[in-house]
């Protein structure tokens, strides 16, 4: 599997995107603005990376919004935080076969850019 969730206007995906040349590499890319991650592909993602947590974005604006920092959040909150709002995952997530790749940091999208190559 070679996908990729992203959003199409986040300058930062895109430029992750045209690093790695993912259009010419054959990855699948979903907006998760306009196509929202359903719960089947976010438990796939969840048993690649180990937890909820893990995909969960602490950058997002609704997490200071709702105050999230002064909570105790679960990992059945992480999941439905994530599920009724796009900006709580991590971006990008890209699954290349059975290894998957979180967020832009640089380590992450250098590892990712070995592993594509």
């Amino acid at each position: 599997m070679k996908k990729i969730y992203c959003l199409s206007t986040c300058d930062t995906c895109n430029a992750i995107l045209k690093d790695i040349d993912a259009k010419n590499k054959g990855f699948q890319l979903q907006d998760i603005k306009t196509e929202h991650i359903t719960p089947t592909q976010l438990e796939e993602m969840k048993s690649l990376a180990g937890s909820y947590e893990a995909l969960f974005s602490r950058r997002a604006i609704k997490y200071k919004e709702l105050k999230l920092k002064d909570k105790k959040l679960t990992e059945r909150d992480y999941r439905d935080f994530i599920l009724k709002e796009y900006t709580f995952l991590k971006r990008p997530v890209v699954i290349l076969n059975k290894k998957i790749f979180i967020g832009s940091e640089k380590k992450n999208v250098e590892e990712l850019k070995s592993a594509v190559k």
